[in-house]
């Protein structure tokens, strides 16, 4: 796909459409305005027949207008205007590539309407733009044996209209865009992928082409028995119970000549959750293989620093493993030592994920970290708090919490911060380990997170809940390419970019 803006003459692109946005009641966007002016009015003659209302989402393709270079315009609803924000902007977007991807129309200009400027600059919309379009053209790696659809045609889109002095501006917005939309779609592949196929192994080998496509990363895998040499004692109790051999991923990006201290990534990697021997009710258990969302988010977030060359140290760490009930299964009741020598009694198989995190983030200390970000579909705690959309933001330190949230607004992949005080930390108190895996229902994704706590201690660390927006269910089942977008414009702001 190539991305490209445009300052003015829109009526004289060389383009196959140009797309523009129409509000409610027939009122013309600043775009359509000039669009109408350039062909003596067509646009407002055509609008006056009430063939199109202009609500939010609906869209028209028309023949070209005359005096158009372009051979085609698409209308899009964009509703009223008073209620434009960067979400429906950016729904405008999707609703524009669903109805070019059904032709075979192979170049658009967008000048849809677009907030104020003072929300979304010429930097900030056109990377937007970019990474919405990579959105919207995203396909499901499915397995299906039918005949596909032909992908769609559209391969070269403009936007605009930017400001003549931001021109530059918005050109490196597009190629940050164009970054994340991939390491969003990396995401979504592996994410989507069917449990039997992306497995522990799977994912150590994709890790291992990475390394192989990109200079600027290394890889290094470690299996079962280096697990068991760095007496990671709690994420191996999580992967007795399956045939499938666990494994620890360590992706590293290192350029340009920055003597910062790394970045550490921490991505859970459980491709199937069973629940263990506290077994999950059947209904949707199959999406369960959602579970490795933080790894797959992890890698989206790698792709986007080896993309862009960021000038960094970081790191990713990827405990990935089954939790499948066996005979061989960690118990209720079980107690098991941690990397950092904690003991932990396991009151609860099915929170697994901070099992294996725990001694994740104890390697992390080996990297001395400027500051570490694990992320993961933790608890279904965080999706009755939150719902689907915001991710859950918890931290040791208030600053980064509050950078993590501000990221996450000027990415459109928003989170919000929940307390972490000691009181949650006391709820996980065991009369039997140094402290329990679980704490109850109440504050539940709290008291995970409170979990994880105790083995960051001294270290600068948050912690993402994705639980609820890192994939759909039901009919809409698939990964979102949630929180790429967030943990891109951090890294994006970290590298000095």
């Amino acid at each position: 796909m190539q991305f490209d803006v445009f300052s003015k003459g829109l009526a004289q692109l060389q383009v196959d459409c140009v797309v523009v946005g129409i509000h409610e009641e027939g009122e013309l966007s600043e775009a359509a305005q000039t669009l109408d002016k350039a062909t003596d009015g067509a646009l407002r003659k055509f609008l006056a027949r009430g063939d199109f209302p202009g609500r939010a989402g609906e869209t028209l393709l028309l023949p070209g207008l005359p005096r158009l270079k372009a051979s085609r315009v698409l209308l899009v609803g964009q509703g009223s205007r008073s209620a434009l924000t960067r979400r429906s902007w950016r729904k405008a977007i999707s609703a524009a590539v669903a109805a070019l991807a059904r032709t075979r129309i192979q170049s658009a200009a967008f000048a849809l309407a677009r907030p104020a400027q003072r929300e979304l600059d010429d930097y900030h919309f056109a990377r937007s733009s970019a990474d919405a379009v990579h959105a919207a053209l995203y396909r499901i790696n499915d397995l299906k044996t039918g005949k596909k659809p032909p992908a769609p045609a559209l391969n070269h889109v403009k936007f605009g209209p930017v400001r003549a002095q931001s021109v530059a501006a918005a050109r490196r917005g597009l190629g940050h865009g164009a970054a994340i939309g991939a390491g969003s779609r990396v995401m979504r592949d592996l994410a989507n992928l069917p449990p039997n196929v992306c497995t522990p192994s799977y994912l150590a080998q994709r890790a291992q082409a990475m390394a192989a496509q990109y200079p600027s990363l290394s890889v290094k895998v470690l299996d079962q028995d280096a697990i068991r040499a760095e007496k990671m004692g709690c994420f191996l109790a999580v992967t007795q119970g399956s045939a499938e051999p666990p494994r620890f991923i360590v992706i590293e990006h290192k350029a340009g000549r920055s003597r910062r201290a790394p970045v550490v990534l921490v991505g859970k990697g459980i491709t199937f959750d069973t629940g263990g021997i506290s077994l999950k009710d059947p209904g949707g258990m199959d999406e369960m293989k959602f579970d490795m969302s933080g790894a797959a988010a992890v890698f989206g977030a790698m792709t986007v620093a080896a993309e862009l060359g960021l000038p960094m140290h970081l790191v990713a760490l990827i405990p990935t493993c089954e939790n499948m009930p066996g005979g061989r299964a960690i118990k209720p009741g079980d107690i098991v030592t941690s990397a950092a020598g904690l003991s932990v009694e396991i009151l609860n198989t099915d929170a697994e994920g901070r099992l294996i995190l725990c001694d994740a983030l104890h390697y992390a200390r080996r990297y001395e970290p400027e500051s570490i970000i694990d992320v993961a579909t933790l608890t279904g705690a965080c999706v009755i708090a939150l719902g689907a959309h915001h991710s859950g933001v918890m931290s040791n330190d208030d600053g980064l919490a509050e950078e993590l949230v501000d990221c996450g607004l000027r990415a459109d992949d928003r989170a919000w911060q929940l307390p972490l005080t000691e009181e949650y930390g006391e709820q996980l108190k065991s009369n039997f380990a140094d402290l329990a895996n679980v704490a109850g229902r109440d504050g539940g994704a709290i008291t995970a997170a409170a979990f994880l706590g105790r083995f960051t201690r001294g270290l600068k660390w948050a912690h993402l809940d994705i639980a609820g927006t890192a994939y759909l269910g039901g009919a809409n089942k698939g990964s979102t390419g949630r929180p790429v977008g967030l943990l891109a414009d951090f890294l994006i702001r970290r590298a000095g970019r």
